[in-house]
């Protein structure tokens, strides 16, 4: 498959095909026997820049993808969770992290894997933290020993920069995707 070819995901079902169903604009399964329409969307992503006595919290991923690598606790939003408690509870599950959250930094767009980004400023409310299943490790890092060529996600490097823009900010604009950023180009590995 060529890499500008759209990626739709397996069909929900055995009867179901991609086709435009009457009235719409984009191509979605719809069930050959009854006509259910089966809505794929965006997933939405939400997590924090943690600081905490002028260090940022990182996670070392013990899943893929990228396993290994660094990136900010984060991860889905669960069904009836606010983006808010989403981001806490990420920065529990990931780092045993309780988080204060200061404001939203940034909305990413992430459209070849259909994602949306929603990352908050935030500072630890208590001074522990520990791996949780999801990372092989935590730590706080000064800014210059943050491992810049270990970062999981284009996005992470995003998120730390918008920070760093903004950390001694009170009142800022939430961050978009950079100049150039469309999150649709394949990054390399």
């Amino acid at each position: 498959m060529s890499d500008d070819r759209k990626f739709f995901p397996p069909a929900p079902g055995p009867h179901f095909v991609r086709k435009f169903p009457q009235g719409e604009t984009v191509e979605r399964y719809v069930c050959g026997q009854c006509g259910h329409i089966h809505y794929t969307n965006p997933k939405i992503v939400v997590g924090s820049v943690v600081v905490h006595e002028g260090r940022i919290l990182m996670c070392r991923r013990a899943i893929e993808p990228r396993k290994g690598y660094w990136t900010l606790p984060a991860g889905y939003l669960e069904e009836n969770e606010t983006p808010e408690d989403g981001a806490r509870r990420e920065a529990m599950e990931e780092a045993c992290a309780d988080i204060v959250l200061d404001r939203l930094l940034a909305v990413y767009s992430v459209a070849r894997i259909s994602q949306v980004q929603l990352m908050y400023r935030a500072r630890l409310g208590a001074p522990h933290i520990a791996a949780g299943p999801e990372s092989e490790a935590v730590q706080l890092f000064a800014w210059d020993d943050i491992p810049w060529t270990e970062i999981a996600f284009p996005s992470v490097h995003w998120a730390l920069n918008h920070y760093h823009q903004t950390k001694d900010d009170t009142h800022f604009a939430p961050f978009a995707n950079p100049p150039g950023e469309t999150g649709n180009a394949r990054r390399a590995r």
